[in-house]
């Protein structure tokens, strides 16, 4: 007698070629962010649901709210898929919003050509993939037809890229959704329990330009700027120091991403900024860290005749941390991986950082789980020719069905 998840897996392969199809249509409607214009594409997700009898709800964020965070537009998607009382609600996150495709790709960033096995396109697999990987998951189990209950959301985000306070944070804040438990954008061969912290300031210098002639008419900004730069790196000895006790997370880490400054060749710099990001393990306590380093980039200029600083954070992004339930996530897509990818995949943490961080703040257990290869740099994930293996897809789907039927099966 074939089991209801055989008769899942069984759906998935029947209906896979529209699957690749979907991820296909998902990957031909740009999403670069910059500059953030991402509207279009939750319209066009909204009417390929509409095609399965469900509707999408739409949450733009207000037009003035986007503009002065530096992106266009902003409309996230709840599909909400009711069941019998008594059950939890799981939701499943995926962000449609990516980075620009950049150069040197061999295959059209926007085109979602198949070749060899592979899918290839910007967002291919982080994470217009799971969009895929998720509603297929729910029809799956919906085509099952047994009786299920609590109910499941689907929630599609625009704003992973810059942090999420509009995407899932603004769904949570504006109480649009409180579910039990989340699955978000994730890779096929591990499960993601935690993740860092990250801490982005922009620190300006302001000094007085001069003359190159006669630089002593000046206060080189740029002088000062060198000395809060050896600050920072001189502080990474440090930072290698403090471990985490979390699997897959090694030490905090600080650089400087981005310098701007000057005027000209011949003329003292009267203004240099610097954009400087710290990653900061689960461990540590952002608020203490965030003290720490501007004090350390204060203390460097102290002193320095005719130079003032400014410090202003641009991004403070919490750890992902385990809640009570998250063991209960991880146990359930263990025991499915082990039936559909053949092995105990790993729980563990990472060392980037995600919007799912923000249903952990609201005390909501999340992991990440979804379509992809065993390593970041194996999808070209926000390089040229970035590509999902179609059989991760479909095997990640059936593990994501047979999980929501064991949350959601009566």
């Amino acid at each position: 007698m074939t089991t209801n998840k055989e008769q899942l897996a069984q759906w998935i392969d029947a209906h896979f070629d529209e699957e690749v199809g979907v991820l296909q249509q998902l990957l031909r409607v740009p999403t670069d962010t910059p500059p953030g214009n991402n509207a279009p594409h939750a319209d066009m997700v909204a009417d390929l649901v509409k095609a399965y009898g469900w509707t999408a709800e739409k949450h733009a964020v207000p037009a003035q709210v986007v503009q002065d965070y530096g992106m266009e537009t902003i409309t996230n998607l709840i599909v909400r898929r009711p069941y019998r009382a008594g059950g939890p609600t799981v939701a499943l996150n995926a962000h449609g919003d990516v980075v620009p495709p950049g150069d040197n790709w061999t295959y059209p960033p926007y085109g979602g050509v198949v070749e060899n096995g592979y899918i290839y396109g910007r967002a291919a697999a982080v994470s217009k993939c799971d969009f895929a990987t998720y509603i297929f998951a729910t029809r799956a189990l919906e085509a099952l037809g047994v009786p299920l209950k609590g109910g499941l959301e689907l929630h599609f985000t625009y704003d992973e890229e810059f942090g999420g306070l509009l995407g899932p944070g603004w769904l949570l804040e504006q109480k649009l959704t409180k579910p039990d438990f989340v699955i978000a954008a994730g890779f096929s061969y591990n499960i993601v329990t935690a993740h860092n912290a990250c801490l982005q300031l922009e620190i300006t210098v302001h000094g007085k330009s001069g003359h190159g002639a006669m630089p002593e008419t000046g206060h080189d900004a740029l002088q000062a700027a060198t000395r809060i730069l050896n600050a920072i790196y001189d502080q990474l000895p440090e930072l290698k120091k403090i471990k985490s006790k979390i699997p897959g997370i090694d030490s905090p880490t600080m650089l400087v991403g981005r310098i701007d400054g000057g005027t000209n060749t011949n003329v003292v710099p009267g203004k240099v900024v610097l954009k400087m990001d710290r990653r900061m393990i689960p461990e540590e306590d952002p608020a203490v860290v965030e003290a720490q380093v501007r004090a350390l980039i204060e203390k460097a200029v102290e002193g320095q005749p005719g130079i003032r600083i400014e410090i202003k954070r641009l991004l403070l992004s919490h750890a992902l941390r385990e809640q009570p339930g998250t063991e209960k996530l991880v146990a359930s897509l263990q025991q499915n991986a082990q039936t559909f990818i053949g092995e105990k995949i790993p729980a563990q943490g990472t060392p980037l950082y995600a919007d799912a961080r923000l249903y952990g703040e609201h005390g909501i257990p999340a992991v990440l789980y979804g379509a992809g290869p065993r390593t970041v740099p194996e999808s070209n994930a926000k390089k040229a020719d970035e590509r999902l293996l179609l059989e991760d897809l479909r095997k990640a789907t059936k593990v994501v069905a047979c999980t929501l039927l064991d949350f959601l099966g009566e």
